[in-house]
């Protein structure tokens, strides 16, 4: 990796500021899904055990620059010590008084997590004097572990750099702009893609770089997958659409082929006649072929028969990369068509394909089906590993000092 790593650093005795990625869901000040967490951990332990003193930081929610006691981090400071099993220190403020002598009464390889960045508005901003007394905490040493924010240009993952000696990348970053640069850069073929979600607006950027970089096949499903459909002259009924991107997703079909790449959309679908769904009473759902949909009817998820053809495209793959739902995930039984691609990748895995899973819901579906520690890399970014893919340059990842 050409970026300076937190292996190249001496941690010894330091003060080391680790921008963290614990932007996690919280109910009744109890972490739900500790994934971000759990991702974390090998980099904590790296410096604790290298006897630095840690100070970790991270955003939470969108508190729009206020301080908003739903978006405290103070119960993931509970939960990381719990999953660590030695004390976490709180600040109650990632910077003044309040964080500087808790960072002051630390001891070496003592951790303490300051409160979430974003209750001061100049996190967002890049503000230089935040980014400044950020980096006063540390003895000029930085370590990025939070690749879920790289994407983003904020004092903590931008400003902070220019005020310190060292800026590395984390285990976990590390990991990351190990896996997807190797997609990027050399995937082993047949490099398939699976795309997935609600706008085709929101992956042109990726469709687009995947075809460049030669994917094999490219699968896409979710409500994005009637965009196309429609633009092709199929009845889609209710079913979301951008009709905004009819012409672009037709250009993208165009592109494909010419490409020499295979394009496969879903051939069935649940549909439901309204979706408006009533407390206490089931959903019902019916499978029926896309060109079978009337007017009526709101696509929900992806069909038995297409799960099948996206499951065989997957059978010869070397390199697979997923992002994205099939169907409404949330809301069972449309989370039937995920939870089978999440099966199907990781029998891919099982075969010695590399499989690279992002997003949110992508995610949530590889944890659900049981097969998450099948997979050969479980992102934590969502935009950031979109905007990777799509060859974007990352800011988070720029701003870290090259080895």
């Amino acid at each position: 990796m050409p970026k300076l790593s937190i292996r190249d650093l001496n941690l010894k005795r330091k003060r080391v500021f680790v921008r963290v990625d614990f932007n996690v869901p919280i109910k009744d000040r109890a972490v739900e899904d500790d994934t971000r967490i759990r991702a974390a951990i090998p980099t904590i332990n790296y410096a604790t055990e290298r006897s630095a003193r840690v100070i970790l930081a991270s955003h939470l929610g969108r508190p729009k620059g206020q301080r908003v006691e739903k978006y405290s981090l103070r119960p993931v400071a509970e939960h990381l010590s719990n999953l660590i099993e030695k004390p976490v220190a709180f600040a109650d403020d990632c910077v003044g008084k309040a964080a500087e002598s808790k960072v002051e009464s630390l001891k070496d390889g003592d951790v303490l997590l300051l409160e979430n960045l974003r209750f001061h508005p100049e996190e967002e901003k890049n503000d230089e004097e935040l980014a400044r007394q950020l980096a006063s905490l540390c003895d000029g040493l930085y370590v990025n572990d939070a690749f879920g924010a790289a994407h983003r240009a904020h004092a903590s993952t931008v400003g902070i750099t220019k005020f310190v000696k060292h800026a590395a990348a984390g285990l976990l970053m590390e990991q990351e702009l190990e896996y997807l640069g190797r997609v990027i850069s050399e995937p082993e073929h047949p490099f398939v893609a699976i795309l997935g979600g609600a706008k085709v607006s929101d992956k042109i950027a990726v469709i687009n770089a995947l075809i460049d970089r030669k994917v094999d096949k490219l699968l896409i499903g979710g409500a994005m997958a009637y965009t196309f459909l429609k633009s092709e002259g199929f009845t889609v009924g209710k079913s979301l659409v951008e009709n905004d991107m009819l012409r672009t997703a037709a250009e993208i079909e165009k592109r494909a082929k010419d490409e020499g790449v295979e394009l496969l959309l879903p051939t069935d679908h649940q549909v439901v006649d309204s979706y408006e769904p009533v407390k206490g009473q089931e959903i019902v759902a019916k499978t029926i072929p896309i060109e079978f949909t009337n007017a009526g009817h709101a696509g929900m998820d992806i069909g038995a028969e297409t799960l099948t053809h996206f499951a065989n495209a997957l059978q010869d793959a070397r390199t697979i990369i997923w992002n994205g739902p099939m169907g409404v995930f949330e809301e069972p039984p449309f989370d039937q068509g995920t939870i089978g691609i999440a099966h199907a990748v990781a029998d891919a895995a099982d075969r010695d394909a590399t499989v690279i899973v992002g997003g949110g819901d992508s995610v949530a579906a590889v944890r659900q089906a049981g097969v998450a520690d099948r997979i050969t890399h479980i992102s934590t970014g969502g935009g950031a590993t979109l905007e990777f893919l799509a060859g974007e340059e990352l800011p988070g990842v720029a701003a870290l000092s090259e080895k």
